[in-house]
């Protein structure tokens, strides 16, 4: 039921940041709605060719307002190979994060908690992953802000 529930969230979460989202590349940005409150990033630097096409990617933690449970939430911009790892390395701790059949375009942490612990702590975040294609990637996010902007997320919602 919880993975329901987060992914209908997703889904609406996605559809709400193609209309509005503010993120941008190396900040941490905070958007607060009537219901749901998150902060996103997109990457600094990312390894895939120029000649490769690919949709907006970037990582939100949201919340629904009067929830204490934040969701880490990261959009590849194509399909992730559901075979492969999808990893994230926070300075020298790594996390594996998983995708599903119908949000195949979305990464979600096996525990969330301890990512946002690791990013608060942390400098850099890389995420790994592979497109239903084949094509490897490694995006680069900075985590200079994420601490201010987490406890922000926190403290309005």
């Amino acid at each position: 039921m919880k993975k329901i529930v987060f992914t209908l969230l997703a889904v609406f979460v996605i559809f709400i940041t193609k209309q509005s989202l503010s993120i941008e590349k190396g900040k941490w940005s905070l958007v607060k709605d009537e219901d749901w409150c998150y902060i996103g990033s997109s990457p600094i630097k990312s390894d895939l060719p120029e000649t490769k096409k690919r949709g907006d990617n970037y990582i939100l933690v949201y919340k629904i307002i009067g929830s204490d449970e934040n969701i880490i939430q990261i959009e590849a911009g194509y399909k992730y190979n559901l075979d492969k790892k999808i990893n994230v390395k926070i300075d020298d701790s790594n996390f594996n994060f998983y995708s599903t059949e119908d949000s195949s375009e979305t990464a979600w942490a096996k525990d969330d908690n301890k990512v946002i612990y690791a990013m608060k702590k942390g400098l850099e975040l890389i995420l790994t992953g592979e497109s239903a294609r084949g094509t490897k990637t490694n995006d680069i996010y900075t985590l200079k802000g994420f601490t201010k902007a987490v406890n922000q997320l926190n403290n309005d919602c």
